[in-house]
């Protein structure tokens, strides 16, 4: 894929980044208390499953100002320094013809290397920062969302009302599960509260889906994304990101290792299985379940509500969850009135990145799925220097997997990608991305020298994700161990 031209972006950060370093720091230097497991499905990434590591964390050199509580050193990386120790590196043919690198000091925004960095790349699952960046602006992080019951238009009749929450589950949930999401199980127990409470113990039951619209594949996936777990269609109404249990049930666990194929109609089972809880809480559905718009009129009987954004974004970025990064897309076309579909959704989210400044993003999805995405390294650089800046944000910013120990970045000592215990471990948290021979990962590194470092590095032409991968194992341990003077 040919790259396109971007704007290049110089970055400035304000000094209230000193919030961000310090909370940031505390993240790095308890690595080991870490509790996230979720992963990348393997057919994409490949990556190793994520688990808590039990180990020391290799030292940073982290220095903070007592006068500014900024990140510093008294002799900080230089250019012609960063660029000798990345030469090996970025000169390696594991990359493949196609190379994209940024790093800047993110406490100065001096670039410290470039490589084609306001070219456009194949992001992959990196798109996923842009999306919760775009989704914080317009929603904010305290945003739930919610799944209603509300009156039909005849007599005796309820419909279910997809809210567009990507993480509702359909019975009870695991404990350790974080964070806990609504269920129909809830939905289900308040609505039949209310019938009695009217008198109705027999319903007809619809469900409505109109909150999106448009296909539920993005233009360029491949019906192989559901079959190979990867994802379900999207839509307003489904449970359980449309993971199945060997039996056909929706799973009531989150699963990023679970492979199957997902639900061919998850609207549908959705209100399946709303349809069965309601019978064990004695209210008895008749007739056959049929897809319908609520009136706008209608009479709400229960809801449920989603966790807050800032959790989901946290619950997405650590697994790369492309169900929940499709739904959030959706969300931000809505807020901005633009259509709910993936061309209206992709339309929207680069209108808000425009708006926070953020040039050189080309999307078809949310989620970085579509081989069609073009996003620059001075793009990713961009937003994660929005992400360390601003409260808002910072949710994107903690949700990143902890290279060695979270996510898709966890050290697993069988797995050749982010593993070893070089300078990076614990002191690298980063958003990974790789399709079938695109390789990306953006993120933030505490340097040896104390300088917190945002960087990008994209490749989109590789042969050999085994050869590739190590290669930017390498890349990110050599930003946290350098001095580079």
């Amino acid at each position: 894929m040919a790259a396109r031209p971007a704007g290049r972006t110089r970055l400035a950060v304000p000094a209230r980044l000193a919030v961000a370093a310090i909370a940031l720091l505390s993240v790095f230097t308890i690595g080991a208390g870490v509790t996230v497991a979720r992963l990348l499905p393997q057919r994409l990434a490949q990556w190793k499953q994520p688990y808590v590591a039990n180990r020391a964390l290799a030292g940073s050199g982290q220095a903070i100002s007592a006068a500014t509580g900024i990140a510093s050193s008294a002799a900080g990386i230089t250019a012609a320094g960063l660029t000798r120790a990345l030469a090996p590196i970025v000169g390696s043919p594991a990359f493949g013809s196609n190379l994209g690198v940024l790093v800047t000091n993110l406490a100065t925004g001096q670039v410290l290397y470039s490589r084609n960095a306001s070219s456009g790349f194949t992001p992959a699952s990196t798109t996923k920062v842009a999306t919760a960046t775009a989704a914080l602006q317009v929603l904010g992080p305290d945003a739930r969302f919610k799944t209603t019951v509300v009156t039909g238009r005849s007599s005796g009749s309820i419909v279910l009302v997809g809210g567009g929450d990507p993480t509702l589950a359909a019975g009870r949930p695991p404990a350790s599960d974080y964070p806990q999401p609504a269920t129909l199980l809830q939905l289900a127990s308040s609505t039949a509260r209310s019938l009695r409470e009217r008198g109705v113990h027999a319903v007809q039951l619809g469900y409505d889906t109109s909150l999106y619209t448009g296909p539920g594949l993005a233009l360029g996936w491949p019906a192989s994304y559901v079959t190979t777990g990867n994802v379900t269609d999207i839509t307003a109404l489904e449970v359980d990101q449309g993971r199945l249990t060997k039996s056909g049930q929706p799973q009531d666990a989150d699963d990023p290792n679970n492979y199957s194929p997902r639900s061919p109609d998850p609207a549908a089972q959705a209100a399946q299985v709303f349809a069965g809880f309601l019978r064990t809480d004695g209210i008895a559905v008749r007739g056959q379940l049929a897809a319908v718009t609520a009136s706008s009129g209608a009479t709400t009987l229960a809801s449920v509500s989603s966790p807050p954004l800032s959790e989901i974004i946290q619950w997405m970025l650590e697994e790369s969850n492309n169900v929940i990064a499709e739904n959030l897309a959706r969300h931000i076309a809505l807020a901005t009135g633009a259509p709910a579909s993936f061309t209206g959704a992709a339309r929207a989210e680069e209108s808000v990145l425009r708006g926070l400044g953020v040039t050189g993003v080309e999307l078809n999805d949310g989620s970085g799925l579509s081989p069609d995405d073009l996003i620059t390294p001075a793009a990713l650089v961009r937003l994660i220097t929005l992400d360390a800046t601003h409260a808002k944000f910072r949710s994107v910013l903690t949700g990143l997997p902890v290279y060695g120990f979270s996510g898709t970045l966890a050290n697993d000592p069988g797995d050749p990608f982010f593993s070893g215990a070089g300078p990076g471990l614990g002191t690298v948290r980063a958003k990974t991305g790789n399709l079938s021979t695109v390789g990306a990962l953006t993120g933030v590194a505490y340097a040896q020298d104390g300088q917190l470092l945002a960087f990008a590095v994209m490749a989109d032409r590789f042969t050999s994700l085994t050869a590739e991968g190590p290669e930017m194992t390498r890349l990110a341990n050599v930003l946290a161990g350098c001095g580079c003077r």
